[in-house]
């Protein structure tokens, strides 16, 4: 039967893609669960669902409905109920955890807490719920009850520590994290932890429930002694904490041990180091032995991180087997994101998923007899698979956006891989429009990922699809100072911002533009937040490129310091001092020194509650263009964070999508 032609991707195809996340396996290996967000093109309003696949048969049905958000689902022990954060009872209130028989049933509040649960974990014997909750400000509280006070607003915000805003968020409440415990029957809860200072984060159980492993910086003054992350343990009912020695440096994600000897967590050693590899460690219940770094000596960076435009890979904890002998890993490698396993003496490394695409969530069953599992690949969002352990052999179980998808052309990808100008592998890839034609010679765009510590790969990119179905080859690359190469390929840029990741962007883009079927007088450059950076960085460098947009960039270092949700923080990764002790480091790597030079004509794009990086960076970068009769133009998106590209507004997100495809079609076709 004859099958009609296909069409292109269109920017409102966001309206219609399905993004799945939270994957997780029924204790008895029979079903999974998932979220599904989906959007309301009307109202621009996103909702999100709870879904169930069968593992034996693949049918799924919906288990939740409405148009609320239901998220994080966490199957109790015995299998016989979900919990899962909702904002169904109140959508101007934080989320609550609601518990739903498995069965059949009514959902039913089980917290009422004035406060943001950030996360949650079921005790081994489904009998309490452990929490982290940032409680809401009592002022808050109040004024929320009051219509008038409700209708004039925040009078004013006092804060006492340099940390009090976070991208994505907003102005952080003054109350810190805490730790709660939750009565699973009665919603009985508990504060175990109260520090107008310090948070508590990671919580977890051991089997016998009778210690909670968290983790907390408890130095003089966290906010400027940010690696002083400690492991702490303590008795789940509330009672003393007992530090554990690690070595200083980030760490996250704690997990005891099915015979509780020890506890596993992921971290890296070092103050101020972040290029080092995130590292997964074990360390004894009760100190009797040093802490060990298991992947040390295998150069691998912990972490599902693969850049994309529609959902970010969910972190796991290390899993342990039942005998306590194996645990069980992501790992990000030449963009793929792996899921590697290895003993407890560090020897037995293994990998469960291979290449080919990234993996996020994953979850047992209580036999450890299967893996469920999200994965995505290049040409897909991403899907619920199921790992058979034993053969380790994988089935998809859901089928999301393939319908759609399926109607598409989207164009084909091929991976390439060449030498920088110091003898170093570079991988990257190279999207060809749909109905590609060798014969032509196509205008080009270089995509360059932010970060800089992370990695493009084979993961969905909306962007470039959208790109590339309007007569552009997209081509994209990892260049030195991102994840997924090793430890040094991360640290070639540590204090040193447009040097070997500028050479090895032009090294990319001069072997791309010897491609035969690409014109190399007609070749664009895009990125965000350091992808912005760099595309600045470039045009103050090099006249290569006939037009550019950046996005949410990094203009003045100098400027950014202190003013970023970050603030301080950056001096870090630039191995220098406060501007006022390090000035000419700072302004040497800003790319406002360079902006006399520019000449190439550049779109500006930035949002108006960027926190990561303000939108004065933008502003700056825009002013100097017009000073310098650069033909240049910038477009704000009021009410945005930084991450408008990926989890922005949808009708923004395709204005934005449209204002990148005109400046290119402007510059690089008419």
């Amino acid at each position: 039967m004859p099958t009609g032609k296909k069409r292109s991707i269109t920017a409102e195809d966001l309206y219609k893609i399905g993004t799945i996340s939270d994957v997780r396996l029924s204790p008895n290996g029979t079903n999974v669960v998932y979220t599904v967000q989906r959007v309301d093109q009307k109202t621009e309003e996103k909702y999100a669902n709870l879904w169930l696949v069968s593992t034996k048969t693949g049918n799924t049905l919906q288990f939740t409905s409405g148009d609320q958000n239901d998220t994080h689902p966490r199957w109790s022990p015995d299998g016989n109920r979900i919990a899962f954060l909702s904002n169904r009872g109140d959508k101007e209130k934080p989320p609550q955890i609601y518990l739903i028989p498995v069965d059949g049933g009514e959902a039913r509040p089980l917290t009422t807490i004035e406060g943001t649960i950030t996360e949650y974990v079921w005790s081994p014997d489904g009998r309490r719920v452990v929490c982290a909750v940032r409680k809401t400000d009592p002022e808050k509280v109040e004024a929320q009850k009051d219509e008038q006070k409700k209708k004039l607003g925040v009078v004013s915000r006092h804060y006492k520590r340099v940390f009090y805003k976070l991208d994505d968020y907003g102005y952080l409440p003054k109350e810190r994290l805490h730790l709660w415990n939750v009565d699973a029957r009665s919603g009985r809860a508990k504060q175990l932890t109260d520090h107008p200072v310090y948070d508590e984060q990671n919580p977890t159980w051991s089997l016998d429930g009778e210690w909670l492993a968290f983790m907390s910086n408890r130095s003089v003054n966290p906010d400027f002694d940010i690696d002083a992350v400690d492991l702490f343990v303590m008795p789940a009912a509330g009672g003393d904490i007992r530090k554990i020695e690690t070595p200083t440096g980030g760490k996250s994600m704690p997990n005891f041990s099915p015979d509780g000897k020890w506890i596993a967590y992921y971290g890296m050693e070092g103050e101020g180091l972040w290029y080092k590899n995130n590292g997964l460690w074990v360390v004894p219940f009760d100190s009797s032995e040093p802490p060990r770094n298991l992947t040390e000596k295998y150069d691998l960076h912990v972490s599902p991180s693969t850049i994309n435009d529609i959902g970010a890979p969910e972190m796991m904890p290390p899993t342990w087997s039942d005998d306590s002998h194996t645990l069980y890993f992501p790992v990000v490698h030449h963009g793929s994101t792996l899921l590697k396993s290895i003993s407890l003496d560090g020897e037995n490394l293994d990998t469960m998923i291979d290449e080919g695409g990234v993996v996020g969530s994953f979850s047992f069953d209580k036999e450890q007899k299967y893996i469920a599992y999200f994965y995505g690949q290049m040409d897909d969002p991403g899907q619920v698979y199921l790992l058979d352990k034993s053969s380790k052999k994988s089935r998809p179980l859901t089928k999301i956006n393939r319908n759609l998808l399926r109607r598409m052309d989207l164009g084909d990808v091929e991976t390439i891989w060449i030498k920088d100008p110091d003898g170093n592998d570079i991988q990257g890839w190279v999207l060809k429009p749909p109905g590609f034609d060798p014969a032509r010679k196509y205008p080009s765009i270089l995509e360059i990922h932010g970060g800089p510590l992370v990695q493009y790969g084979y993961l969905f990119m909306h962007e470039f699809y959208y790109l590339a179905s309007q007569g552009y080859v997209v081509h994209f690359s990892n260049p030195r100072g991102g994840r997924g190469y090793g430890e040094e390929h991360a640290k070639a840029i540590w204090g040193a911002w447009g040097g070997a990741d500028y050479e090895d962007l032009m090294a990319w883009t001069n072997f791309i533009s010897r491609l035969p079927y690409i014109d190399s007088q007609r070749m664009g450059v895009t990125g965000g937040s350091y992808g912005g950076y760099m595309t600045l960085w470039i045009i103050g460098h090099t006249e290569r490129f006939k037009a550019a947009v950046a996005q949410r960039s990094v203009s003045n270092i100098i400027s950014m310091w202190g003013s970023s949700d970050y603030n301080w923080v950056f001096q870090q990764e630039l191995e220098a001092g406060a501007p006022f002790e390090d000035l000419q480091k700072y302004w040497d790597m800003s790319p406002m020194k360079y902006m006399g030079s520019v000449k190439t004509p550049t779109l500006v794009i930035h949002s108006e509650n960027d926190l990561r990086c303000p939108i004065e960076q933008g502003e700056q970068a825009f002013v100097a263009l017009q000073r310098m009769g650069v033909d240049s133009e910038m477009v704000r998106f009021p009410d945005e964070f930084h991450g408008l590209s990926r989890s922005g507004r949808t009708d923004r997100r395709v204005v934005r999508l449209n204002h990148i495809l005109r400046w290119f079609n402007k510059y690089l076709k008419e």
